[in-house]
């Protein structure tokens, strides 16, 4: 399942804190949590949405409600909890794992049917709102290559494009595909760099 959170934040003198905070710990301890199996975090370079997305990949909405999420990571914002605007928390199901999107490729994501990226050239994955928020209901995302960009005469409205704050981090369940993932083992804070399908 993927799971996402998204949020602005308004204060500029405290943003690059806030962001090293997000970025290099908060992350960190959600992929340490039992059922977390990717976490990547974007900014926006599109108007009309929140400036932060967070995408993980989960096993479920029972991660989230469990006490190791809220030991490790759930929460954990209140010195800049005043700041955090736009804040949106969404569960999706439709598609495995979240993709990885490196540093020379955009995350598109969609709320507006999948035409809109089907004509820019790209191959939507669905998803579909089961918890949380549940809006939007349905979303569809594509990575395209940062080069792509300048060719796409004009975005349509609804597609909203992300950079990659940082590369996906991964679980070592994801790095021993044809063993079991254990419960107990550690986790691995090395971006994923599997190859694409």
């Amino acid at each position: 399942m993927i799971y996402t959170v998204e949020c602005s934040f308004a204060d500029a003198a405290s943003e690059a804190e806030w962001n090293d905070f997000y970025s290099l710990e908060k992350l960190p301890a959600l992929i340490s949590v039992t059922g977390f199996h990717t976490s990547q975090r974007f900014k926006a370079i599109s108007d009309g949405c929140p400036v932060y997305l967070a995408i993980h990949t989960i096993d479920g909405l029972d991660v989230l409600t469990g006490e190791e999420y809220r030991q490790k990571g759930g929460g954990n914002f209140a010195k800049w909890q005043e700041h955090i605007t736009d804040w949106h928390r969404n569960l999706y199901d439709g598609m495995g794992l979240a993709p990885a999107v490196n540093d020379d490729e955009i995350l598109a994501l969609c709320a507006n049917g999948p035409e809109p990226l089907i004509q820019m050239g790209l191959k939507p994955l669905a998803m579909h709102a089961v918890a949380l928020e549940k809006f939007p209901v349905r979303r569809w995302l594509a990575v395209l290559s940062r080069t792509d960009v300048p060719r796409v005469e004009s975005i349509a409205e609804g597609v909203h494009l992300y950079l990659p704050m940082a590369a996906q981090l991964t679980s070592t369940s994801l790095r021993v595909p044809r063993r079991a993932p254990d419960a107990d083992a550690p986790t691995s804070l090395t971006p994923n760099i599997h190859p694409r399908d």
